[in-house]
Order: structure tokens, then sequence, then C-alpha cells
């Protein structure tokens, strides 16, 4: 019994002081954290809330470029507002951005005469370590400015752009604001949850190299830096793929699909050949990359989706057979979120297909929708179909969002001879 009450004595002192560091830190750096605004210019209510923090003497503040992308895409709608800790309220400049990273800059007006006193946050010369106790600050719900105490549990795997694994209540409002360490240093930046406190957060080397190239390089226009950085990430991802090892493996009774070898493309897979009664037996494979670039509320981009779907009949006739797998053919749609403000309606190429060195004869769709905003970036949707002897079926599908043409015809080739009957 003495050492269940110690036991209990330490957890209770170790939450005591816990909370009493949390709070020291939020009182020191509380005069740093702002609430960040979109105001809609016509009704004069806010579209939407986040936190941000400021990083420089001469006033810039970092938040999610999600806090703000309204405004990115559509000045003239709104403006950007700040609240600090004291109640005072002004306006916001935007800077720069980065939507790979989910990151921006913007800048409040500062006294030059009596900015001697100005506070401003410290990025970290280093990352934290797995366990490390950190603390997040933010606006969760329009409540004011809170802090949250978690853990660094490294960064999340299976990732493409990296995100760090926080395990602390990131809340609806916190996005944009800092998570710092014991030295109140930041080390990441809020940027989603997953719920039951898992959060997720963007290194601090992203911001602090957003910062750096504005510094040198201010963007010439917000519209044309967002371009330059989706061009360069899919480049990149792209890059990773078709470089990849791509083995086969087989699919039902006698497909074979591709298997693209990196870590970021995550493939689940199913079928139905625990029941004897089915009258078509049928294998599924889904692959998709697991993230998306915000770019607004009704416009993501940078998805990948693949699925292959094999069937075969046991005893059914050749026209109940295909009236099956032409069901299947039209569930086939785009893999991300676009309205039409956003991009053109899909065109389409018909076509039978006989890849190189393979015995297999494909109806082919490939379909394109082109960015409005963002030149030379296209939404790809492929789906190609084959059918051996009127009683087997192969369909193979993927989509693609924010793509150029090169890219998008190297990735479909590749695809395409990789797909075969065994």
């Amino acid at each position: 019994m003495k050492f269940f009450f110690t036991l209990v004595f330490m957890v209770l002192s170790s939450s005591s002081f816990a909370t009493e560091q949390a709070e020291q830190l939020f009182n020191q750096l509380k005069p740093s954290l702002y609430q960040i605004k979109l105001i809609d210019k016509a009704s004069g209510e806010k579209s939407s809330i986040g936190s941000g923090f400021q990083i420089s003497k001469d006033g810039i503040i970092a938040t999610n470029y999600h806090v703000i992308s309204s405004y990115a895409l559509h000045p003239k709608k709104y403006r950007i507002e700040y609240l600090d800790s004291d109640g005072n309220t002004g306006l916001l400049t935007l800077q720069s951005v980065d939507v790979i990273n989910d990151l921006a800059l913007v800048k409040r007006k500062i006294d030059s005469i009596n900015n001697e006193d100005i506070h401003f946050f410290q990025l970290s010369n280093s990352a934290p370590h797995k366990g490390e106790k950190l603390f997040s600050l933010g606006n969760p719900h329009d409540l004011g400015m809170i802090v949250v105490p978690g853990t660094y549990n490294g960064l999340k795997k299976e990732s493409f752009n990296e995100r760090i694994h926080f395990t602390g209540s990131i809340n609806s409002g916190m996005s944009g604001g800092p998570v710092v360490n014991k030295q109140a240093k930041v080390v990441g930046i809020n940027v989603a949850t997953s719920g039951n406190s898992i959060g997720f957060l963007v290194p601090h080397d992203k911001l602090d190299n957003l910062y750096q190239t504005f510094l040198q390089a201010p963007p010439e226009s917000i519209e044309h830096q967002m371009t330059e950085q989706l061009t360069a990430n899919q480049n990149k991802l792209m890059s990773a793929i078709l470089n990849s090892p791509w083995q086969t493996k087989p699919l039902g009774r006698h497909g074979m699909i591709p298997i693209i070898d990196v870590p970021f493309i995550r493939c689940w897979g199913d079928s139905n050949a625990d029941k004897a009664d089915a009258l078509i037996l049928t294998a599924v494979a889904n692959c998709s990359l697991d993230e998306n670039t915000y770019l607004s509320s009704q416009f993501f981009t940078g998805a990948m989706e693949i699925e292959f779907r094999y069937m075969q009949a046991k005893n059914i006739g050749a026209n109940k057979f295909y009236h099956l797998y032409q069901q299947q053919i039209s569930h086939a749609g785009a893999g991300n979120r676009a309205g039409k403000d956003n991009v053109t309606q899909y065109q389409c190429h018909h076509d039978l297909v006989m890849p190189d060195n393979k015995m297999i004869n494909n109806k082919s769709i490939f379909c394109t929708r082109a960015y409005k905003k963002f030149p030379d970036l296209f939404d790809v949707l492929y789906l190609s179909a084959s059918i051996d002897e009127n009683k087997q079926a192969l369909v193979s599908h993927f989509t693609i969002a924010g793509i150029d043409k090169k890219n998008a015809l190297a990735f479909t080739r590749k695809f395409m001879e990789a797909v075969s009957w065994n």
C-alpha cells in the first residue's frame, strides 16, 4: 500500500510540474501569439480563424496556409486581421506561402518608435528527440489562447512530405500555432489532428526555409509562387515513383499487376474468395498516396489513387458477365475534390491498346482536366479494361492530381507495360 501511495504521489507531482511548466511558458510567450482571422469584406464577418506567432522584430507572423487560403486565391474578397493577447486588432498583409507544407507568412505593422520591446519566437536549432515533452499553443474553437502539453513521437511514417507525429490535443482553431520545447524554442507548427490526442506538426525547418527564402527574394506574386511549388513537388514525387523498382504480383487466378516499391504509397487488398456461392470471383487491390495538398476548401491536389480489380465468372452467361464488368468501369472517377472554378471539364481519349510484349488487348480511356489558376498542371484519370475468353476481366484504374503532361505520359506508359495476364 505504501508503494501505491508513493507511486500516486509521483504521478501527481509530475502532472503538477508539467502544468506549472506549461503555465510559465504560456505567460512568457503569449505576447507573441495571435489569433488570425479571415474577414469577408462584404459581410464584415469572419470566414475562418486560426493561430499565428511572430518570428521577427519587424512583424512577420507564421501561420498555416490553409488559415489564409481564401485570401491567397481571392484577395479582393477578403482581408486578414489579427487579435493579440491584449485584445488589440489590426490588419495583416500576406508575404509568402508554402502550400506543400501548409505554411504562410503574414506581416503586421510595427510602431518603429517602440519596437525595442517587441517579443518574437525563436526557432530551434535542432529537432526534438523521441519522447521529448513539447507544448502546443493556439486558439481552439475561438475560446482564447491555450497551451497543450504533448510528446514528440518522431516523423510520421510512410509520408512523402514530412510531418511530425505529436501526442497532444490539437483542436480546431489551433492551426498555425507554434509547438515549443522546454526552452521555448519552436520545433513545429500545428497543422492537423486525427483525434484521440494524435496530432501532426510541420517540422520547424520547413518554416525556417520559407522565411530565409523570403528574406533573400520575396515572391513576385503568391499565385506564381504556388505554381512553382506545386510543379516542383510533383516533379519530385514522380521522379521518386518512376525511378523506384516496380515489381509484379498476381491478382486473382490469372492477373498480374505492378507494385510500386516506395514507402509513401500504401496498398490494401480484398476478395470474395471465401464465398462459395459467389457468381463472380473478385479480387481487388487498392493503393494510394495518403496525403493531399490543400489549396482551398473546395480544391485539393497532390493525391494518387490506383485500383486493380480482377473478375472471373463461374456460372453466368457472357452477356451477364459483360454487364457486371461494364458497371465496374462506370464507377471510376476523379480522386480529388475540385470545383468548376478550379478545373476545366475532363477531356477523354478512348483507344484499343496492346502494350509492348504483352499478349493483352486493353480498352483504355485517358482523361485530363486542366487547372485554371496553375498553368501546365492537370488532373489525370486512366482506366484500362480487358476481357479474356469472355469470362475473365482485369480492370486497372489510376488518378493523379496536379501533374504535368510529361510526367503523366511517362507514368501511364510504365503502368500499362506492368499490367498483364499470366
